[in-house]
């Protein structure tokens, strides 16, 4: 199994630099751009990393958007695959997924003191709770022998705060020597040089990947019976190449009906065959 923890396409907030939080800032065009790239990329390597088993998101529009792109893209490639068998998939929309509250902070630029804002330990709490209720299953089923779980992919669409909340407490419970090795590394690796409460950075659709297995050392010991490895940080490659549209139209809110320079590039969808 693979498990994706990724960051939201850029938003209108994230462009005049200013404290979203738990705002529902929408996406601005090239944002939507970023999440289709992403989706793209994604179903393209479904070969590799397998299809998209299950996805959670947080329950804000930027997070929901984003994650929807990669739904409707792996619905696409079921179909034209004719893979009928595999299950529908459903994008789970959960608050505690939701960004750092920034409270009185919220709405302002970035700088501005935050003495009243939610404390990393209030985030933390939040991660535990989504592990325990949803990511804790799917990833234990994998030492308990689920082996058609093993060529899929987990995908948790969230923000760059709360994301390395999660990040932390699923090393704490799975994998305590990665922490240990993400804290240790280099800042060209997408670690936080300085930030000892941050473990990674997060770029709009920035994606951290880590392979999940069975611990096979963890019999009659304390340890994991799940080993989880961190194998990419911040990784962009589905971003290659891509322009911010111009005339201010990428830096702005998404509009459905304005045609973007990828637009006409897109290709025809491919109409389902029926017998």
């Amino acid at each position: 199994m693979r498990l994706f923890l990724v960051r939201h396409g850029e938003t209108v907030d994230n462009v005049a630099g200013l404290y979203a939080g738990i705002r529902d800032s929408p996406l601005t065009t090239h944002g939507v751009l970023q999440a289709r790239r992403l989706a793209s990329h994604f179903a393209s390597r479904s070969s590799s990393i397998g299809p998209v088993s299950h996805i959670f998101s947080s329950d804000l529009q930027r997070a929901v958007n984003t994650a929807q792109a990669i739904v409707d893209a792996q619905v696409e490639k079921a179909t034209e695959k004719e893979d009928l068998d595999r299950p529908e998939l459903q994008l789970v929309q959960v608050v505690e997924l939701r960004e750092r509250d920034f409270r009185s902070a919220e709405g302002k630029r970035f700088g501005t003191p935050h003495p009243d804002a939610e404390t990393h330990d209030e985030m933390r709490a939040r991660a535990t709770d989504f592990i325990q209720a949803h990511l804790g299953p799917l990833l234990d089923s994998i030492s308990n022998g689920d082996n058609c779980k093993t060529n899929t992919s987990v995908v948790v669409v969230a923000h760059g705060l709360i994301l390395n909340s999660l990040l932390r407490s699923l090393l704490a419970r799975y994998a305590p020597e990665e922490m240990t090795r993400l804290a240790n590394a280099k800042p060209s690796s997408g670690s936080v040089a300085g930030r000892s409460e941050f473990l990674a950075a997060w770029s709009n659709t920035g994606y951290l990947q880590m392979n999940v297995d069975a611990n096979p050392s963890s019999k009659g010991t304390e340890k994991s019976a799940v080993r989880l490895t961190v194998v990419r940080v911040n990784a962009l490659d589905h971003l290659q190449g891509l322009k911010r549209t111009r005339g201010g139209i990428g830096s702005a809110k998404f509009d459905s009906k304005q045609k973007t320079m990828d637009s006409f590039f897109k290709p025809a969808a491919k109409k389902r065959r029926v017998d």
